[in-house]
Formats: structure tokens, sequence, C-alpha cells
């Protein structure tokens, strides 16, 4: 062997080396972001700031936390760009996760454990530090490498998404600061994708919490008799039901996206006359009710469910009634994802220059702090780096790949470059 040759193979193993180093240590930031308790509902969000702080700082970002609600921080993170005339951007992350069931798990959800395929089995590891990291990291690459931004850029990492983003999203996106720092685009969360296509959200389904309520008669436990309140109840469910099927089958066809037909799951039903023992059993109840969660797609009219509600489950004519215990007034609200809009374009292109695709643009089957935006304004998408990967959101044994993980910072890298970069002839958010 040469020993040009040999310089060359050592060169590469040195390469390979420090490669692999950098690697590691980007895990190894990421394991402890996942191992910080921000479980709901005792979500430990001070040191889920302290430690992002730590790592805002190490990058020379500059950093401010707010507290709408005292107790629940809100932390803001700004890479000023070249030119604050153009609108900026905002990467949104939250910090709470949801609880878990331990005995459920392969390893403990807080640990981070990294097994023998390399998965990082974790709380959070899918929704959502992993994409609050990589954003994170990205911006670490990207200074790396020389680069400035010419849009500032913002990112947020916010609490209690898992519980609405009451306290958290919506009252920073209702907010005077909100206003005054001009975001012209929003990124937020996405769903991992099983193929090897990257998913990317335009919109939500808006949720209906309804309570149908039903009275009858009481009566003796072995009367028969019409319109009692659990039968007119029940004449409601199966009615329900039905629509319910007549949705799933179009999803259970294929070619018709989750996010793109209307949900109805049952979530309680409540009923008898409680005794010491239970239920007394020898007496039909006066009142009945149950609890929908349904989610309607910005592509349905709203009008005409509620019109089937109010006429087929939960007419007056037998004794019911319905309340919304939460419900979107106002027009759906989506964000352009075709050619007509430029951060479209951006995103699109951006994620095929990292070496990926996008597959479809999707309705988001659930909610997400992206509405909030929305709602203010400001155009927004979900998307989450995540492909080839089964989809643990809220389920056990969330995880994600190692190499996984380091493509997303990848895409994120490239992502924010294209964004960043972005220069618009009238410097407004009416460009788009």
């Amino acid at each position: 062997m040469t020993l040009a040759m040999s310089l060359l193979i050592l060169a590469l193993c040195i390469v390979s080396a420090v490669g692999d180093d950098e690697g590691e240590a980007i895990v190894s930031r990421f394991q402890e972001y996942l191992r910080i308790n921000t479980v709901q509902p005792k979500p430990d969000y001070y040191k889920a700031v302290d430690f992002i702080n730590s790592q805002a700082k190490s990058l020379s970002l500059e950093t401010q936390t707010i507290e709408f609600v005292k107790g629940k921080p809100i932390l803001l993170l700004k890479w000023v760009g070249s030119d604050p005339t153009q609108p900026a951007i905002l990467l949104n992350s939250h910090t709470d996760v949801v609880p878990f069931e331990e005995s459920k798990w392969t390893h403990h959800p807080l640990h981070a454990h990294i097994d023998k395929q390399g998965d990082i089995v974790a709380r959070g590891s899918q929704d959502m530090k992993c994409v609050g990291m990589q954003y994170l990291e990205a911006i670490r690459k990207l200074q790396g490498s020389g680069f400035h931004p010419i849009r500032s850029l913002y990112l947020s990492f916010v609490p209690d998404e898992e519980i609405g983003g009451y306290d958290g999203a919506e009252k920073f996106a209702e907010s005077h600061l909100f206003k005054t720092l001009n975001v012209g685009i929003v990124l937020d969360e996405g769903l991992p994708s099983p193929s090897k296509s990257y998913r990317v959200f335009y919109g939500e389904r808006n949720p209906w919490w309804l309570v149908i309520k039903a009275k009858g008669p009481p009566g003796h436990g072995a009367k028969l008799y019409d319109n009692s309140a659990l039968e007119n109840l029940l004449k409601s469910i199966e009615n329900i039901l039905r629509f319910r099927a007549s949705q799933f089958d179009l999803l259970k066809a294929g070619g018709t996206a989750e996010g793109h037909v209307v949900s109805v799951n049952m979530a309680f039903l409540k009923a008898g006359t409680p005794s010491p023992t239970g239920f007394v059993m020898n007496l039909q109840p006066s009142e009945a009710e149950a609890g929908f969660d349904i989610r309607i797609p910005p592509t349905v009219d709203s009008e005409a469910l509620e019109r089937r509600l109010v006429e087929e489950w939960a007419p007056a004519a037998r004794n019911m009634s319905f309340e919304f215990k939460r419900k979107h007034s106002g027009e759906p609200l989506v964000t352009a994802a075709d050619d007509s809009n430029s951060w479209w374009r951006l995103l699109e292109n951006a994620v095929k220059e990292a070496g990926g695709s996008t597959s479809k643009p999707e309705i988001f089957p659930a909610s997400t702090d992206a509405r909030y935006f929305r709602i203010a304004g400001v155009p927004a998408f979900g998307f989450s780096p995540i492909s080839n990967t089964r989809s643990l959101l809220h389920d056990h044994n969330e995880y994600l790949g190692k190499a996984e993980y380091l493509k997303g910072i990848e895409v994120y890298v490239s992502v924010i470059k294209a964004y960043a970069s972005y220069e618009s002839k009238s410097g407004s958010r009416d460009e788009l």
C-alpha cells in the first residue's frame, strides 16, 4: 500500500470518527431533554426551560421567558436576521408530554433508553421533544457552516399543548408580544410517516365535544313503557354510531386520509341512580347522557352536520337536548398547500434538497397549537421530519430511531436555510 493511500484511509477514518462523535453528542442532548419529567398533569416546566436556555446560550440566541399564566412558562428564542423588514419565521414546539403506563413499556418512558435496534424509547420521542431539539441542532449546524439568516428566526417552547394549549400557545398567539414579532410563517408538529415520504399538514379537524342529554318518566325496573330516558338516548346513540360506521368505511376503503373524514367516538355514558353498593337496579332513571368527541374536517359542511344533530341525534320531540363543551366557530382555517403559497414551495423544495420527499398535504386528524397561529392570521404547517416509522403518539413504547432523528436534523437544516434566506419584494406577509 502506498503512503498516499495510507494517508487517505487514515483521513477517512478520522472524518468518520469525528462524525460519529458529533452524532453521539447530538443524540445525548436529545436524551437529556427526554429525561426531563414534563408529564401532564404535573410537568416540570422550569427544568425544561432551564435546559433549553442552556442550549440557546451555547448558540448565542436571544432568550426571553414569558408567563401569561403563573407556573406555565413560554420560552422564546431568537436568531436575529440581517433584514428586520422581512416577516420572521416561527418554529413552535410544546414541552409537555402525555402520561404513560410504565408497566406496559419495555423500558422506562423517562430513561430515553437506546435499544439494540438503535431506537430511542421515551415519552416525547415522537411527540414532540424530537422536533424542538431538531430545531436547535439544525441551527447549530447552520452556524457551524457560516450561514447567516436574512429573516429573523424565532423558536417558541410552549406549555400545555397536551391539555388544549389554552394557557400556552393560545395566549401567546393572542398577545401583543406575538403581533410585534411580525411572523410570516409558523412550523409546528406533524405526524410520523410509515413510508419514506414526510407528511405535511395544512389544517386541522375542528373539535366538537358534545354532550347529549335525554329525559323521560322514571319507572319501576320491571315496567315496560315508551320514551324512557335511556330508550331515547339509546336511539340517538344507535343513529350516531351508524354515521360513525359510514365514515369509518370511507377510511377502511383506502384513498381517504384520516384527517379527511368525520371521526365520532363516545367518551362517556352516564345514567342510573347510585346506591351504596353500585346502582339502584329496580328503578329506571329519569335522565341519561352521553358524551362524544367529534372531529370535523374543514372540507365538511358543519352546518349540515349540526342540522343532523338537531333533527336526528338529539331531537326535542324525544325530550332530547345537547350542549357543546367545546366547538370551533367561524370559517375553517387552512393554509394553502400549493404553488400559490411561496412557503409551501420553499418547504417542498427544501425537503427534496435534503434527499427526502413530501406526500400529499393532509388535514391533521386531531388538534395542535398550529390552529391558534392560523386564527391569528398567520399561515402554519405541521411538519415532523420522521419517515419509515410507525406513529406511536400517546401509545406504549413510543420511540424514534437514532438515524431517523439525525436525518430529520438535516431536513430542518435545509428548511430553515430556505425559509431564512427567502426575500420577498414587498417585505409583507401579504406576499403569500
